[in-house]
């Protein structure tokens, strides 16, 4: 029977668009559900100010009357136009195990990004990335981390079938914290805590978190800037991530190095609450909201959100004090596992950190490209 590509244009092909997941995955043991009311803001034009800079086009795929795919179409125009770049991007690609339906749903967002004038076509990704983005392909049996895909594994399969290949990797490593610290690693810590130069925010209350929510948030999009699809972030943007993730954010784990009361480093991690995910459903209330307040508490994983250095403070040492540090209270908190989350395979500097600290590679992440 033929498949029928449908542009989502109505809150009703939204809803299905957004509930797709849901029901795909519905007997997937791994993945995690979103919340709803987060799905609703971000697929919202009218909310989500990344929609004023990017052009988009967002489609379902129905067979046989029923829905079966979805894709998001994305042409970022600050990027390309910072970068010289002519790319388009597709995220939130979720299919049934079918090349027909894959090969449709990529085929309309490749003719939609030629007509824009696109050259290439690069995914999965999103505005930012800050978005989920990059197919799994190796460590399935992995534990996911906060605004990553869990893909089913022929997801990635079906799309080199459309003839796209690899453009870069993620990998993510998992730190045993039962292991001490390399001895040289302390030494490196001893050497830039005796320069006393620097200062560190411990900070226990949210309500001290907030202060440094927006000067965070601009050294990210100072510090990301080389990175691989890295698009700074507007007022609006900063605005909104904050007012995401200040809420969930435990202020224990989250760590600001100062120099002459300017923030100059930044780490942040959460408790992994994907048990705690799984059992909302989508949904924060009525009982939602309690199994994450829970799973904050009992669990055993830590995982790496963000973390930068201000560019003419790296290579001394920082980035070793402020994983000591957080590490130090991972341990306090009950943790004994920490992921690294997504590190660019030419991330060296950061890989070698992670390896340094007995850091076991677990799982890799694929963003493909195809030249239109």
């Amino acid at each position: 029977m033929s498949i029928e590509i449908l542009s989502v244009t109505t809150r009703k092909t939204l809803h299905a668009f957004i509930h797709l997941p849901y029901i795909l995955h519905k007997s997937d043991p791994l993945w995690v559900p979103p919340l709803l009311t987060d799905e609703w803001q971000f697929f919202s034009a009218k909310k989500n100010p990344a929609f004023k800079k990017n052009d988009t086009l967002l489609l379902l795929a129905r067979k046989e009357g029923r829905e079966v795919g979805r894709v998001m179409g994305i042409v970022n125009r600050e990027r390309n136009r910072m970068f010289h770049e002519q790319n388009a991007r597709f995220g939130f690609l979720e299919s049934i195990e079918d090349v027909e339906v894959v090969s449709a749903l990529l085929g309309r967002i490749e003719s939609w990004a030629r007509d824009l004038g696109m050259a290439k076509l690069v995914g999965p990704m999103g505005f930012s990335d800050q978005d989920p983005e990059a197919f799994l392909i190796e460590g399935f049996e992995y534990e996911p981390t906060l605004s990553t895909i869990y893909n089913f594994p022929y997801v990635p399969q079906l799309v080199e079938a459309c003839g796209f290949t690899k453009e870069i990797d993620y990998v993510c490593y998992v730190v045993d914290l039962s292991r001490p610290l390399p001895e040289f690693y302390q030494k490196i810590i001893d050497k830039i805590t005796d320069r006393g130069e620097f200062a560190f925010q411990n900070l226990t209350k949210r309500k001290e978190l907030k202060p440094y929510v927006k000067p965070v948030l601009e050294l990210l999009s100072e510090t990301y800037i080389d990175l691989y699809g890295f698009v700074p972030l507007s007022h609006e943007e900063i605005d909104a991530l904050g007012k995401k993730y200040v809420p969930i954010l435990d202020p224990r784990l989250v760590k600001i190095g100062l120099k002459d009361n300017q923030v100059i480093g930044f780490l942040i991690g959460m408790p992994n609450l994907n048990r705690g995910f799984r059992k909302a459903k989508g949904r924060l209330f009525p009982f939602g909201l309690f199994y994450l307040l829970r799973e904050s508490k009992r669990s055993r994983q830590l995982d790496l959100l963000l973390g930068g250095i201000k560019k003419e403070y790296r290579n001394i040492g920082l980035d070793a004090l402020g994983m000591n540090w957080m590490i130090q209270t991972a341990k306090e908190m009950g943790f004994t596992t920490i992921d690294s989350h997504n590190e660019l395979e030419t991330n060296l500097a950061v890989r070698g950190e992670m390896e340094r600290l007995g850091g076991k590679l677990c799982k890799r992440r694929r963003i493909y490209q195809k030249a239109l």
